[in-house]
């Protein structure tokens, strides 16, 4: 077996553990110590050792910081002194490597062109900064590392420019580990590469070595990048929930929450230390003849200092209560960083705010909240410190908190920060921004705690209010809004909004509040914008606009408005239906957004076909109208394609006439679609239902509403089964929300009576469909 063959297949023992397996770190100092061996036997074959004049093997990256993980690319310098040899000595070290498919970032140079590239290239700089000895001339590869060590520290504090603007840059691509919720363990904001930046500037000198709790950070860091590329065999570093669960295990955590926690906090300390670093380094700003520069007043007691926010000469922390707040919100309005000697004095000085807040206090938190984007780095500033704790104490119970649902983008803490950024956008909208700012800020305060986060964080941050300071009745509307931050969206998701039964008990809900009911609908959508990427479009707004509007006109006396006729559009496709007896369709289309309208005569199924037919097209239902006129009936489907675009009308128009005149076989070809794009679940939640009495009009219809794992076909399914029981179904919502669903169906039984013994038998038939 070839050199290269050896070195795989002794790696794959490794990781396979054939004589038990290592833990993480064990793991990497045993791949160290085989590349170490076999590059040392390699370079031997290749002649590096006795090779005139002089040339050494030289390895950087992770395998010259000794922090090798599976999978890694081998960074390796030839360093010569103008051997003749040197290209064949290179070939004979680099082609087993390729032949072997091992990555390999590899170059060629005399110590003289490796400092010249250092110059020019700040990658190649720092990486030099980890040349280690492997083989060959001892003596040429230490002058190398020597001499970039000397070139470095020389050269460093005018570099700085250019590594502040890569590693902003490289934080814009990959956002940050500290509250994502599929972090970038090697270029998120508090990652791997971080930690390079601060070893680069330790070693220039210009900051200190990282203390215990950095170290302690990249051991968890590296030990997680270890465990997911061995788990997965190949060389990933964002760490997805699935795999999350499987490193969670490996490394001892509880499940995989525990594990986000955990990292979170590393991510933040790694970068709150970086941040500081690279501003304490940078050179302040000169004025005019060289002085310092001037202090600019940006509130009482506080100014701008160069690029940074700092207490004024004449500020007095010890008895000003306010000033933190000051502080920070001069922070965020003006998204200038503050000072790390402001944050020491404040957290050693800053008094407790006692209750109730003082006026200008209560003033500064809004203006923070309200700042937009300049607030998840103010926020961040006076957490790190514990500054935030001491303003919100309940906040211990969020922060590094995980998301439970895969459509969350941010741990809890940072969607609530993400939440108020949202919502200064739409602090025009309604009567009282501050309390919808408050409202934002303390939406899932709940959450974190065995309860239902709506009702106690309705508990909570109805204290919090009170303790800063607002009236009774303001503290009970923040209070509500925390309460039924939820409502808004999932009635109008989940219910059918022409019901008069509905929009009436969304006002009861709200107490027939105007007030509370802007609020809310405020929140809902900067709740939307602040979850992920997705989360709010123009049909779920319009559908909340709806509801929203409905409840108005109901509170201001006028009544409720009745459905909304049928276009003539509608009609006629119905009585096209009637006519010829078969499934008609009609698609009209807004972006990727398409209404599609199916119809069929009376005696025909609708809803079955239909979904069958628009799941087999990759369309992804939200809602679903059924409507009757006439001698025929219409299904009024919102829809958008999974993937792709949407489906050809008249390929649509033929499948749903097949099918409902039973033609096409929709079981057998959902069930092959399934098999061929259903991406694989690793952990399904069984299926429930629940059943709701009061939400429609009449006593013969109920609201069945299915929590399950989604899947291509599993409105047919379900829909199939509702007919087979002999359900009748007069609307239909379904929210996807990640991996799961919540469908929502109106359900009257064709005949007989609305008892036990008949729910009953649906309910069986749907938890069926969707196992």
């Amino acid at each position: 077996m070839a050199l290269g063959g050896e070195l795989v297949k002794a790696a794959n023992l490794l990781l396979e553990g054939r004589h038990g397996r290592l833990g993480a770190a064990a793991l990497r100092a045993a791949l160290v110590d085989l590349y170490e061996f076999w590059l040392n036997k390699a370079a031997t074959a290749a002649g590096v050792d006795t090779a005139e004049p002089g040339v050494a093997l030289v390895a950087v990256g992770g395998l010259g910081r000794r922090e090798t993980v599976p999978f890694s690319d081998l960074d390796l310098v030839l360093v010569h002194n103008q051997n003749p040899r040197v290209g064949e000595i290179a070939d004979a070290l680099w082609y087993p490597l390729w032949d072997a498919r091992i990555g390999l970032d590899h170059s060629v140079r005399t110590p003289a062109e490796a400092l010249r590239v250092a110059s020019e290239d700040l990658r190649t700089a720092m990486g030099l900064l980890d040349a280690r000895y492997l083989a060959g001339d001892s003596g040429l590869a230490e002058r190398l590392a020597s001499a970039a060590r000397d070139q470095w520290r020389r050269t460093a504090r005018k570099r700085l420019p250019e590594l502040v603007e890569a590693t902003r840059k490289r934080w814009q691509l990959s956002g940050e580990i500290a509250q994502s919720a599929e972090p970038d363990l090697k270029h998120g904001k508090g990652g791997l590469r971080d930690l390079g930046v601060l070893r680069a500037l330790a070693a220039a000198q210009l900051i200190d070595r990282p203390g215990e709790e950095l170290v302690a950070a990249r051991e968890l860091l590296l030990d997680v990048r270890t465990e997911l590329r061995r788990e997965l065999r190949r060389n990933r570093d964002i760490l997805g929930a699935a795999d999350a669960e499987l490193v969670a295990a490996e490394l001892g955590f509880g499940d995989r929450f525990a594990l986000a926690r955990k990292l979170a906090g590393a991510g933040r300390a790694v970068g709150y230390a970086v941040d500081v670093a690279l501003r304490s380094t940078s050179d302040v700003p000169k004025s005019r003849f060289g002085r310092r520069p001037n202090r600019t007043p940006l509130d009482e007691g506080v100014v701008l200092h160069g690029n940074e926010v700092a207490l004024a000469r004449d500020a007095v922390p010890a008895k000003d209560p306010a000033l933190l707040l000051r502080v920070a919100a001069a922070s965020a309005r003006t998204g200038v960083p503050i000072s790390h000697g402001t944050l020491r004095t404040l957290a050693d000085s800053a008094p407790e705010l006692r209750t109730p807040w003082p006026r200008d206090a209560q003033d500064a938190l809004t203006e923070m909240l309200g700042a937009g984007e300049g607030l998840i780095d103010a926020v961040e500033a006076l957490d790190r410190t514990g500054l935030w704790a001491r303003l919100f104490p309940e906040w211990g119970a969020i922060r590094d908190l995980p998301p439970r649902s895969p459509v969350h983008a941010w741990t809890v803490d940072r969607h609530l920060v993400q939440t108020c950024v949202a919502a200064a956008k739409l602090t025009t909208t309604v009567s009282r921004p501050d309390l919808l700012l408050l409202g934002a800020l303390l939406h899932d305060i709940g959450k974190g705690r065995e309860a239902d986060h709506s009702e106690l964080g309705a508990a909570i941050s109805l204290q919090v209010a009170r303790r800063i300071g607002l009236p009774e009745s303001d503290a009970a509307t923040v209070s509500a809004m925390v309460r039924h931050h939820l409502l808004l969206a999932h009635t109008a998701t989940r219910r059918d909004t022409e019901e008069p039964t509905t929009i009436n008990r969304v006002v009861k809900t709200v107490d027939n509040d105007v007030v509370l009911l802007e609020l809310l609908h405020a929140l809902t959508e900067a709740d939307s914008v602040a979850t992920g990427p997705g989360m709010w479009t123009g049909w779920k707004a319009g559908l909340i606009d709806t509801l929203v509007s409905r409840c108005r006109q109901v509170m201001q006396g006028k009544g409720f408005l009745p459905p909304e006729p049928l276009e003539e559009s509608h009609r006629e496709l119905i009585a096209a239906a009637v006519r010829s007896g078969r499934g008609e369709a009609l698609i009209t289309s807004d972006g990727n957004m398409a209404t599609v309208v199916l119809a069929v005569p009376a005696n025909r199924e609708l809803l079955a076909p239909a979904a069958g037919v628009l799941a087999l097209h990759s369309l992804e239902v939200h809602t679903a109208m059924l409507r009757s006129h006439g001698e025929g009936r219409a299904g009024i489907f919102t829809a958008s394609p999974k993937f792709g675009s949407l489906p050809d009308s008249a390929l649509l128009r033929e499948q749903f006439g097949r099918a409902v005149a039973g033609r096409l076989v929709l079981e057998e070809k959902l069930a092959a679609k399934e098999r061929d794009y259903q991406l694989p679940i690793r952990s399904v939640a069984r299926p429930k239902v629940l059943w709701f009495d009061d939400e429609t009009a009449g006593s013969t219809t109920v609201v069945l509403e299915l929590r399950a794992t989604d899947r291509i076909a599993l409105l047919y399914r379900v829909a199939d089964a509702l007919q087979s029981c002999g359900a009748v179904v007069r609307w239909a919502r379904v929210a996807t929300l990640g991996a799961a669903v919540v469908d929502s169906f109106a359900v009257a039984p064709a005949s007989g009576k609305l008892d036990q013994a008949w729910r009953s038998r649906v309910e069986q038939a749907v938890l069926a469909a969707a196992a």
